[in-house]
């Protein structure tokens, strides 16, 4: 999606619909109504698949009915083939899933019904604004307004807006149909019941979210992707170890440990509880935390470093990269089938 709607000129007036306060009961759980996903880029795509897979009708928006049509066909042909691979969710058929997403290009006519709007349109904050300043005033009092943004804090995102009690941010993992992860992350004057229906609305669609208590640059999964980043980056960029040894080190180590258990779960086990591990080892991490040096400036010579060794993996042209995706996929599919034959503790 390149630009909201309101660039084509369009005048919207708000929802004269009566519908209840914020503070009713109602806004407890999930309705039943239709959701609306905004955009239809590959995010918006993954969304529409999980919330048809859990029975929502899904209206697909964007503003170009050539690109609506290009993202059903994209839709129709993964979930032809996740059925065809056991690997569709839900308890519908493929068929039946697609039936209940249907594309619009006219952005009042898609929000009339809706009682979630989920927005994947390009991360720029100037655009989403623009976007949730139409949504918000096109909609009623009992309808959440949820950004897939993956950095964009809610206190700049939702500036201004009238429903402000009704928004959230529901950061998803890319790719969202396999990772499912959902990071939910309030404005300061979010309504509780406003997280509380969220957070029902993605256990319902077999999302796994977590509540962010409250608002910080990068929220939690980029925070600790980032660190790990960062430290990877010095270790390379000081010769410490090569570009694919290190992604070695995650892949066959610390990967597999944290796709079945977190880092505080590891430390608690990895002595005879956390009180012992952090007795045993806490002078320990200090003492190398001190060596961490500073933010990694990413200098031209390490990127063209890793990049060649990445290259030399995975060539960076469209094909290979496309491939290699869906190998990373079909991973994700296998992983997520063993962590659900997993007995639950």
């Amino acid at each position: 999606m390149a630009r909201p709607a309101q660039r084509r000129d369009r005048t919207q007036a708000r929802s004269r619909v009566m519908v209840p306060p914020i503070h009713s009961a109602s806004m407890a759980t999930p309705a039943a109504g239709p959701v609306l996903v905004v955009g239809s880029g590959l995010i918006g795509q993954n969304w529409a698949m999980l919330f048809a897979s859990g029975g929502f009708r899904v209206k697909l928006y964007d503003i170009e009915q050539q690109q609506i049509t290009e993202a059903l066909d994209n839709i129709r042909n993964g979930m032809k083939l996740l059925e065809q691979s056991g690997s569709l969710k839900g308890s519908l058929s493929a068929e039946q899933q697609l039936s209940r997403i249907t594309g619009c290009s006219n952005l009042q006519e898609a929000v009339e019904g809706a009682m979630h709007i989920q927005e994947c349109v390009p991360e720029d904050l100037g655009l989403k604004r623009k976007v949730f300043a139409q949504l918000d005033g096109l909609i009623g009092d009992d309808v959440v307004l949820s950004s897939s943004t993956s950095t964009l804090l809610p206190s700049k995102l939702f500036v201004g807006l009238a429903h402000v009690k009704q928004c959230i941010v529901a950061h998803p993992v890319n790719p969202p149909y396999h990772v499912p992860l959902v990071e939910l992350v309030p404005h300061p004057e979010t309504a509780p019941v406003t997280v509380d229906r969220t957070h029902t609305l993605m256990q319902k669609i077999g999302q796994s979210p977590v509540r962010v208590l409250r608002e910080v640059d990068g929220f939690v999964l980029n925070r600790l992707q980032y660190a790990v980043i960062g430290e990877a980056w010095r270790l390379v960029q000081e010769g410490v170890v090569s570009p694919s040894d290190l992604d070695l080190v995650m892949s066959h180590g610390l990967g597999l440990r944290y796709a079945f258990i977190g880092p505080l779960e590891t430390m608690h086990l990895n002595a005879e509880g956390m009180l012992s591990y952090c007795d045993r080892y806490g002078e320990s991490i200090k003492r190398v935390l001190k060596t961490f040096g500073p933010i990694p400036d990413f200098s031209r010579a390490t990127v063209e470093k890793v990049h060649q060794t990445m290259c030399e993996k995975v060539p960076d042209d469209p094909e290979h990269l496309a491939a290699r995706r869906k190998w990373r996929d079909e991973c994700l599919i296998r992983l997520a089938a063993l962590k659900n034959q997993m007995p639950s503790q």
